[in-house]
């Protein structure tokens, strides 16, 4: 019963802490969330150009169709 008891009341502190994260943005506010500075990747044709350059000079990734020498040489 103790053990219930403390699952329920971690249960509803997660719950709390997850819905605290939620809020309304109102439309003038929009416009600074949009901003590039705002993204998860602000480069992200740089980031797609470094990985893909990264794993076909990688030998060790098993199961890839990437050809490459694996000692990083350009």
């Amino acid at each position: 019963m103790k053990y219930n008891k403390q699952a329920l009341i971690v249960l509803l502190m997660a719950l709390g802490i997850n819905l605290s994260g939620c809020t309304h943005v109102e439309p003038w506010q929009r416009g600074n969330l949009a901003k590039p500075h705002m993204a998860l990747d602000p480069n992200p044709m740089q980031s797609t150009l470094r990985n893909h350059t990264y794993s076909s000079r990688e030998a060790a990734s098993s199961g890839s169709s990437a050809s490459g020498g694996g000692c990083g040489c350009y």
